[in-house]
């Protein structure tokens, strides 16, 4: 998708903004120059940058550190599938004594 229709998109988002959230680093779609190619996972980034600003009125100065911890929080759930799903492939005996470890850890 291009600039053009995700202002289309999303309502009351203006080209000038979205573009120096991209400028920020807030928003990082492919290309350069104002050619910029969105994903549906930049449009819905582009929709949490709105939602924070507007919605939860996120300090401009601190949007970088929660969108920073936004990325990590995802990025450990990510982690942590991959975890339960190699847990899910070990044989019954393994399985159970990986999940008494857990459990006795927290």
């Amino acid at each position: 998708m291009q600039i053009e229709t995700v202002t289309a998109l999303i309502p009351g988002l203006e080209q000038t903004e979205l573009l120096a959230w991209i400028e920020r680093g807030w928003v990082r779609p492919d290309g350069a120059g104002g050619a910029f190619v969105f994903t549906e996972i930049d449009i819905a980034r582009v929709r949490l940058v709105r939602d924070l600003r507007r919605e939860l009125e996120v300090p401009e100065d601190m949007l970088a550190l929660v969108l920073s911890l936004m990325d990590q929080l995802y990025a450990t759930r990510d982690a942590l599938r991959a975890v339960r799903r190699a847990v899910e492939t070990q044989p019954p005996p393994v399985r159970s004594a990986l999940l008494d470890a857990l459990r006795n850890a927290c």
